[in-house]
Formats: C-alpha cells, sequence, structure tokens
C-alpha cells in the first residue's frame, strides 16, 4: 500500500496511526494483566506496559519497576 493511499484512509477516520497503535496496546492490556507479555509483543519499555495495565485493571495494584 502506498503511502498516499494509507495516508487517505487515515484522514477520512480522522484518527491518527499513533491513536490506533495506543488503542491496540490498551485492549491487548484488557486481556491482560501482564506488562511482560505487553513488552514482548509490542516491544514498548516496561514502564509504558505498566501504564498501559494499570489504566485498563485500576482495581489491580502492580509493583512499582524499578
Amino acid at each position: 500500500m502506498s503511502y498516499c493511499a494509507l495516508r487517505a484512509a487515515f484522514d477520512q477516520t480522522g484518527t491518527l496511526p499513533k491513536q490506533l497503535w495506543a488503542d491496540r496496546d490498551l485492549d491487548e492490556a484488557r486481556h491482560t494483566v501482564d506488562p511482560v507479555h505487553l513488552v514482548r509483543v509490542f516491544g514498548i519499555h516496561p514502564h509504558t506496559a505498566v501504564r498501559y495495565v494499570q489504566a485498563a485493571h485500576p482495581d489491580k495494584a502492580l509493583a512499582k519497576i524499578r
């Protein structure tokens, strides 16, 4: 797919690729409480993975990463 076609698709929906990526991460965090899983699947920083899990499961407290 060309850049122009991809850009046109995002312009029509009014979303940015970054927003779509963050939504996918958060959706995966809703299915698991394991930040290590998010790190392995998406290659994100452990602190970011913990933030996603905390946002998806505010009732469950995770230990802080040092």
